[in-house]
């Protein structure tokens, strides 16, 4: 009786783990609006409070070089959600523009294997009608997750988690309207929750903006959006540690576009390109506190999540999974990571590709200035800035907010140079660099149908004030980036 007992035993538990080891793992993407890269805790920054971020990175996986592939809202998203180019996901390779109907969301894909699906938030995708995909519904529920008192976005996360069906695996897309401008956790501070407001006087100022008593105003402000996204993560990691969810739910911590600042958000340098990357999952990562400086872009999500989930991938994934990291940091993800800069208030064509710590940009607007957009340009940071232009008192790091005519190339070696002020292009030393990157640039814009149409989109506010010029979309809207090559049908991820 006791041997049949002891083997009972052993067999319910050997059934627990089959049934345990084939369970697939939730996932949840926390994401935010306009953070840069270095501007929590766990990447360096000592002045922004981030001790949630920063827990889950020590005990998971932090990335070191991971990159969007536009500086820009909803084009970033939307590459986010279908795993692809903002130029191969049609008119959305511009800020408020449609993904192309014929394109399937990863979401829509969970879904349909079981998925409990919602996402809570900032959305800012939207599908064009009449396509094969236009009435799929990858959300079974979509909330703006506002309360009176907290508009950031955030406020029903923790609700989501806990009225979710029990019967399912979840994806949940929890997006912030932090870090955003005009400044809402300003306005809708909680002392009791978040801490104390950041002090001007702490903040890390970049070298390209004016270090004065009103910028240092505006990055604080800046600073307790990043902090209070970072509270509501610690929110809902604590709801799934309470319901013993976390061990088997895979957590990705990222960002849009960078800070909403001169030379930061819509540039294709690091400051608005390169985005903070932290993933959490217990039962799928080998170590903890681990760094991997694997190149990944953020369209190697969608691939991530469909494989760990056990969902089938589609083809119009252009991306590639960073599953192999998750046993081996050090795992090789790709060779190259490609970026693009449409338009965003203001017309813009220009291309980016990254490998081996060198960043090499192509502007096809050369003469046009990349001030950033038009909430950056009526900032107080971005006003003092013309002050000391009108005053000759710039910084050479400063004075490239307004450079134009802008090089047509640039070149940089990243790892040394964080902030990108020393351009190589011109340096005979680094012509080999250029030309090789120039040219797999070139590959990559042939492969996958990218173009820089004649009727490019046209600015839409002041530069100076960031006032608005024109309203009606039919004013300055013009052909967007592929559309002239139908590169909506294109499913070549060009060079990885």
């Amino acid at each position: 009786m006791r041997k049949l007992t002891a083997f009972g035993f052993i067999a319910t538990c050997l059934i627990a783990a089959i049934i345990s080891a084939a369970e697939p793992p939730n996932v949840i993407l926390f994401i935010a609006d306009d953070v840069s890269w270095n501007d929590y805790g766990c990447y360096g920054n000592e002045a922004a409070r981030t001790p949630h971020i920063d827990r889950l990175a020590k005990n998971g996986l932090r990335f070191t070089e991971a990159y969007l592939t536009a500086s820009s809202c909803s084009p970033s998203r939307s590459s986010i959600v279908t795993g692809r180019y903002p130029h191969n996901n049609g008119k959305a390779a511009e800020l408020h523009l449609a993904i192309d109907g014929n394109l399937p969301w990863f979401p829509t894909l969970l879904r349909a294997a079981g998925y409990y699906t919602a996402i809570v938030g900032k959305h800012h995708m939207k599908s064009t009608p009449g396509g094969k995909h236009s009435k799929d519904k990858p959300f079974d529920l979509v909330d703006g997750g506002n309360v009176p008192g907290n508009r950031g976005g955030h406020a029903k996360w923790v609700k989501t988690v806990k009225e979710r069906p029990k019967d399912k695996p979840f994806f949940f897309w929890f997006a912030a309207y932090d870090a955003h401008r005009a400044w809402d956790a300003d306005k809708d501070w909680n002392a009791d929750e978040y801490g104390p407001m950041h002090k001007p006087e702490d903040v890390i100022v970049p070298p390209f903006l004016s270090d004065d008593p009103g910028t240092r105003e505006d990055l604080a402000s800046y600073y307790n959006e990043v902090t209070r996204f970072d509270h509501y993560i610690g929110e809902v990691t604590a709801a799934l540690r309470e319901e013993q969810l976390l061990d088997n739910t895979l957590l990705f911590v990222l960002a849009d576009n960078g800070r909403p600042f001169p030379r930061a958000k819509t540039r294709l340098h690091d400051s608005g390109m390169k985005t903070a990357l932290v993933a959490h999952w217990p039962k799928g990562i080998e170590g903890q506190g681990i760094t991997s400086d694997s190149l990944v872009s953020a369209i190697d999500l969608a691939p991530t999540i469909l494989e760990v989930a056990g969902v089938k991938q589609p083809e119009t994934l252009q991306g590639v999974s960073m599953k192999p990291t998750f046993a081996n940091a050090s795992a090789k993800i790709r060779t190259y990571a490609f970026a693009e800069h449409n338009w965003h208030d203001y017309e813009a064509n220009g291309r980016s590709i990254r490998a081996d710590g060198f960043l090499y940009l192509r502007n096809n607007r050369p003469y046009k200035a990349w001030q950033g957009p038009a909430d950056s340009v009526r900032s107080i940071s971005h006003q003092q800035l013309i002050a000391l232009r009108d005053g000759k008192k710039l910084t050479k790091a400063q004075a490239d907010v307004f450079l134009a005519p802008r090089p047509a190339e640039e070149l940089y070696q990243y790892r040394k140079d964080s902030h990108q002020l020393t351009n190589l292009a011109a340096d005979p030393k680094f012509a080999d660099v250029k030309k090789q990157l120039s040219s797999f640039l070139d590959l990559w814009v042939e492969e996958t149908g990218d173009s820089v149409p004649k009727d490019i989109s046209q600015d839409s506010f002041d530069r100076e004030t960031g006032d608005r010029i024109r309203s009606k979309e039919n004013e300055y809207r013009g052909t967007t980036p592929g559309e002239d090559r139908d590169a909506t049908r294109i499913n070549a991820s060009g060079p990885r």
